[in-house]
This record gives C-alpha cells, structure tokens and sequence, in this order.
C-alpha cells in the first residue's frame, strides 16, 4: 500500500507532451556535452600533433623547417654570406634565381592547410613568401608551423623568386619568394604592441573615428618604454636614417672647410655655461661636474693652434624641462674656429653648412622623408639659397609692429620666437634664418660685447620653424677680461682656472656655434617633440631604457 508521501498528487502524471519536451532539453543538452567534448579532443590532438613535428621524424620533409638549435647559432662554422640577397635587393631580374634570406616575420596568415604567407621585413624593405604544399619540398605540417610563428620572429627563408601577374599591396618589393626551407633563428614573445599599431598617423585613426571606427593609439609613454619595437617602424626607421646622414653632411662639409675633429672630456671640474642647470657628482674626492658643452676645451684647443676644429658628442643639461624640445641628454655638433675681422665669417659659415645640409638630405633621404611624412605629415622646409641674416634689434621692432611688445634688452620667449619666425617667413620667404646682436645680459660669460654698445654682444641664434636650433658667437680671448666676466655671472673662476689661463699664452680671435643634433632633424621633418629624435630619450623624468 502507498503511502501518501510515495502517491503523486491528483493530476500530476507527466503528459506525453511533457515528457517529449523533458526528453528534448536532454538531448540537446546531451548534444552540446558532447560537441564540447569533441572540441576539446580535437584541440588536444592538435596540440599534441603540433609538439611532435618538433621531435619525430614521421615528416620526411621536416629537415626543410623547424626552429633553429642554439649550438647552430654560436658561431659554429665560418663560410662565405656573398650567397645571402637583402630583401630590399628582391627584384624582378632575380626572377627564377633561388635566393636565402633572412628577416622578421611581419604578418603570417594561413590559407587552409596547404598554403601560408609571410610578409619578410629586412630594414624596413618587405617581402611576401609563400609556402604552398608541394610533394618534395612543402608539407602539410611546415605550411601548419609557419602558420604558428609569432609575429617579429626572426627567420631564414631559401627560396625561389617569382613575379607575379597583378601588383602586390602592401609590400615594398613586387616579387614574390616561392618558399622551399624555412628556419625560425629567434622566436618573438608576445609583442606588448603591434607595429602596425605604432605605426599608424593621427590622420589615419581620425579618420576611422569619423567613419564610426576605433583604431588602437599608442601614446608616447607606451612608445618610449617599448622603444625597441618603437624603432621598427618606418617612420622612426627613416627619422634615425636621417639623423645619421645630419652628423655625416656635418662632418664631411667641415673637414672640406679645414676643420679637424677633436674629441673633449666629458668629466670636467666646473660650469662650461654657468648657471644651475649642471649635473653634479663625485670624483674621487673633488666636485665634478658632466660638461654642458664642449665650449671651454674647444676654445683651449683653438689656443693650442689647431685653428679650425668639431666636435660631435654627448652635452649634459640638468635643466628641469618638461617641454617638447628640451633634453637632459643630447648630442651636440660643436665648431670652433678663428677668425680674422668679424663674426660674421662664423656666421656666414653656418648659413653654407645648413644650406649644403637641407639641399642633401631633400637629394638623398627623399625615401626616407617619405616614411616620415607618411606618419608625420610634414611640409617641407623653406629656406633660402644664401642664408637671411638680422639684427636682434630688427626683430625687436618686426615683433612691436606686429603689436608684440619685447624688452630691447632681454631674450626672446618661445611664443616671440614662434611669432617671429611666421613674420620673417610670410616677409622673406623663408623658415631658416640668422638673428644676431644679441643684448650681452641674456648670453654666457665668454661672450665677447659688441664695439659699438656693450649692452649688445658679438652673438648670434639660428632658427629653423620659428625654433631656436643654434647658439653662436665670437669668445673673449683677453684673459683679464674672461676673468671679469666669468665673476659677473658668478662662476668660480677657480672652477675654469685653467680654462683662463691657456689665454694667457697668446689667443687669437676666435668663435663658434653649438647645434642639437636632435633638434635639427625634429625641425627638419616638422615633428612636434623631440623624444621622437632622440633614440632613448634623458628627460627629467626618464633614465631606461
């Protein structure tokens, strides 16, 4: 007999619509238990498939891929490398040729199993290789592991050049390799960000913004921590191409000139600029400072009667500037010569040197200005044949008749300059100019004062985009006068005693100019900050990488 606990309640019983319904719910559910299943078998075999082509033999084609063993690349063997093609040098009279290439694997994308492209980057060239199944040379597991490379590996590619019937997008060379062995030397970790992300205009993603799109922005702090992927892209490959052509034309034009190179301490026992802005530090019991400027054993030089000298190295400034051109670190292009009647002949020095400059790099580096531009739209600069040179005092009055009020006597703020340089260039055509006459009070201590008024000195600056990129003038060379001058812009002459002395032996006339490296080539290529030239960049905020 059922108890009432065991009778099921008056219309209760399931109906066989109820029942159908239960039975379909577990079916579907059974249905998905087992699709998740099968999933994860499929995914464990792959992964288990994956791990033995590494290690079993049962590819007969795996000798042509695979990682590259360590004690391959510890300088094992020596032979000749004529036999390795850069990417850059791919063209269509290599059609046919087999070829060994080496580069990163910039994009890999897999179409299905029997074929995988790799976009090859070699110093900012690009090549697309294919590898497509073939019975003696290409299987179905090398297509799987090229598809498996992480993006930016370094690889080797032997292969056979192609030339296919409709333009390639997106690649600098319009040829394609026809892969046949495939080597990974240096396998990429998970990349903290993309290249094409970092490569990418502020154009290009306001324009996806307006079109309802969101393109990934990476700002300067992620660039500069990630540099060394920063460097990768075209534009920065291009902006330190640039740089390097910068220091080569300095060089060469100078040694055309009569100058020599000389190479000064870095470690020096006082101010080379007075003021503050110095970095302090120990030295074996004495107060040392690291050099603001090679300016006093360049002039030291001139003394020993090396007449005509430059120098190109690193300058220190302690300076706690947060602005977009300023660095605690940069690289100076120093020139100290003498002269024979006015500072004029330095200046005029300056003006062929920046025009033989600009006409060479707008000649050689077109390529390179290209990639700039492409992230960086700039226009490019404008400049004269025979360098514009003005007075201080004439750009003192441009700027009052603008209805900008300046003291006749004191700098120029970066607003004043920025104001004065679009005066001179809607006035005189031009955005690289001399302003000279400096007022004394505003220029370092070794400024020689002008004959005809003192308050007013022998100096000059150059400006490229209504930027200040160069400071110049003739030196004082009379030892008692030094001295003076020094004490009024109160150095310790006992810092620079030596530096004073070596005038007391006779010095000629002499002066020079002092240029950023850095700046010239972000003024140049019309960037807005000049952590963008500066390969690691020393801000007050920044010592890594």
């Amino acid at each position: 007999m059922s108890t009432p606990e065991s009778q099921p309640p008056a219309g209760s019983e399931p109906s066989n619509e109820d029942s159908a319904s239960v039975s379909k719910k577990a079916a579907k559910k059974e249905a998905a238990k087992q699709e998740k299943l099968r999933r994860r078998q499929e995914q464990e075999a792959l992964a288990a498939a994956a791990r033995s082509l590494s290690v079993d033999g049962q590819d007969p084609l795996a000798t042509n891929y695979g990682d590259v063993p360590l004690i391959e690349l510890q300088s094992k063997t020596a032979e000749d490398v004529s036999h390795w093609t850069e990417v850059g040098s791919l063209t269509n009279a290599l059609e046919n040729r087999s070829v060994l290439i080496r580069g990163r694997a910039q994009t890999i994308r897999a179409v299905g199993k029997n074929m995988a492209f790799v976009v090859v980057r070699e110093r900012g060239f690009t090549v697309q290789c294919v590898a497509t199944v073939q019975p003696d040379t290409v299987s179905r597991q090398m297509v799987k592991y090229i598809a498996g490379l992480s993006r930016e590996s370094i690889i080797d590619i032997e292969g056979v050049v192609s030339v296919p019937s409709v333009e390639i997008k997106g690649t600098t060379q319009q040829v394609e390799v026809q892969v046949r062995k495939l080597y990974c030397v240096s396998k990429a970790a998970v990349l903290p960000i993309n290249i094409e992300d970092a490569a990418r205009s502020d154009v290009e993603i306001e324009k996806a913004l307006q079109a309802g799109e969101t393109l990934v922005r990476v700002n300067q702090d992620t660039r500069l921590n990630n540099r060394v992927l920063d460097l990768r892209t075209p534009a920065n490959q291009g902006i330190f191409r640039i740089q390097s052509q910068v220091g080569n034309i300095f060089r060469q034009f100078l040694i055309s000139e009569g100058f020599f190179e000389i190479h000064s301490p870095k470690l020096i026992a006082g101010s080379s600029e007075g003021g503050a802005a110095v970095f302090r530090l120990n030295y074996k019991g004495q107060e040392a400072c690291l050099a603001q400027s090679p300016q006093l054993h360049k002039q030291m030089a001139i003394c020993g009667d090396f007449g005509r000298i430059f120098e190109i190295g690193p300058v220190f400034r302690a300076e706690d500037s947060f602005t977009h051109r300023h660095l605690c670190e940069f690289t100076g292009l120093d020139v100290e010569m003498e002269i024979k009647r006015h500072y004029s002949e330095v200046m005029d020095l300056v003006g062929r040197l920046f025009v033989a400059m600009f006409d060479s790099l707008n000649k050689n580096c077109a390529k390179e200005l290209e990639a700039v531009a492409r992230q960086y739209p700039f226009q490019p600069l404008k400049y004269l044949p025979e360098t514009l040179c003005l007075k201080f005092e004439e750009g003192v009055q441009m700027l009052k008749e603008s209805g900008v009020e300046v003291d006749p006597f004191g700098d120029l703020n970066t607003e004043n300059e920025r104001k004065l340089g679009l005066l001179v260039l809607e006035k005189y055509g031009t955005e690289f100019y001399i302003l000279h006459r400096y007022p004394l009070a505003v220029r370092p201590f070794y400024t020689m004062p002008c004959h005809d008024n003192p308050a007013y000195s022998n100096s000059f600056d150059v400006f490229i985009r209504g930027e200040e990129i160069i400071s110049g003038a003739q030196r004082v060379h009379v030892p008692e006068f030094l001295t003076e001058r020094a004490q009024a812009c109160g150095i310790d002459v006992k810092t620079i005693q030596t530096y004073i002395d070596a005038f007391r032996y006779g010095a000629p006339p002499h002066g020079g100019f002092g240029v950023g490296l850095e700046r010239v080539v972000m003024l140049f290529c019309g960037l807005n900050n000049i952590r963008k030239t500066s390969l690691f960049p020393r801000d007050p905020l920044r010592l890594a990488p």
